[in-house]
């Protein structure tokens, strides 16, 4: 039985999506990257566990998506499975001062039910353009402030289809990384805790933070975000300005004049385009300062 037969027979309840040589680039903040083989968003967790458990008995590559904001797809797309986490996974609601938001929900829509109910805490993450899921694998954060400041715990599957309700010291969150790629986990579902706050307040911080990132940051442009981590002792963005590099471009691929961290879609830019840009700034970089930057978003096919 070919994958087509068998995603279909198993993405059976309303709201599954099952399609196939879909293009990566409707998909990514970076709109760029070629066909997924199959793109499907399962209905429910059981149709999420049988999904992954067909992928791994039949040696079928596997790939969960969330909000594809932190993600580099290749020009030849994804072979096998990309799991997008959209339609029945996006909620979002409160109970007392706890959140519990499904893995593809927008961190900007939990900051806006945390600012309804006058929960304070996650301002910081009103503005960052990922999903839960996504900010939960890579530990998000932004002005002082990270996922694991706030996050209680999160509801993930294994490789093997079980469900596990893990703390936050089990999920191991770093700078920038947790182990749930690691293990293989899906995350499903996360719980924040918050802190009662005054609405006008949060709202104002929320305000005063999406200022700023308009002022500093190259919106009007497609990207993945920071597109280096941040080097011990070092901002990247000042580095890559203090060798002279923003407005260096190749293809459609440029390093934005606006802030130096991000590398931006100027238009028709390709994978191999920002790959060969980003090559040529770590390599300038660390020929004029010694130090090696390390790519933060994710490259995938």
């Amino acid at each position: 039985m070919n994958l087509e037969h068998m995603l279909k027979e198993v993405l059976v309840s309303e709201g599954a999506v099952c399609r196939f040589m879909e293009p990566m680039s409707s998909h990514t903040t970076f709109r760029i990257g070629g066909p997924a083989e199959a793109y499907v968003c399962p209905g429910n967790e059981d149709e999420l566990g049988k999904v992954i458990c067909m992928c791994r008995e039949h040696d079928i590559p596997w790939n969960v998506l969330g909000n594809g904001s932190n993600l580099l797809v290749s020009d030849r797309g994804i072979k096998g499975v990309v799991i997008a986490m959209e339609g029945n996974w996006c909620y979002a609601g409160a109970e007392g001062s706890v959140i519990r938001a499904g893995a593809g929900e927008l961190l900007g829509r939990v900051a806006r039910v945390a600012l309804d109910h006058c929960l304070t805490g996650m301002e910081f993450a009103a503005g960052i353009p990922g999903s839960v899921g996504g900010a939960l694998v890579m530990n998000a954060g932004a002005y002082g402030s990270e996922i694991k400041n706030i996050l209680k715990s999160a509801r993930v599957m294994t490789n093997e289809g079980e469900v596990l309700e893990l703390s936050v010291d089990e999920l191991e969150l770093g700078y920038r990384t947790s182990c749930i790629p690691h293990r293989g986990y899906t995350v499903l579902e996360a719980s924040f805790q918050l802190e009662p706050g005054d609405q006008e307040a949060i709202e104002a911080r929320m305000k005063e933070l999406a200022a700023r990132r308009r002022e500093k940051q190259p919106l009007e442009y497609p990207s993945a975000g920071s597109t280096f981590k941040r080097p011990q002792g070092h901002f990247a963005a000042a580095l890559i300005d203090q060798c002279g590099l923003k407005g260096l471009t190749v293809g459609g691929a440029q390093v934005s004049e606006k802030h130096a961290g991000f590398v931006i879609n100027r238009g028709g830019a390709t994978c191999a385009d920002v790959l060969a840009l980003v090559d040529q700034v770590r390599e300038r970089v660390l020929r004029e300062t010694g130090v090696t930057l390390e790519r933060e978003v994710r490259l995938l096919g």
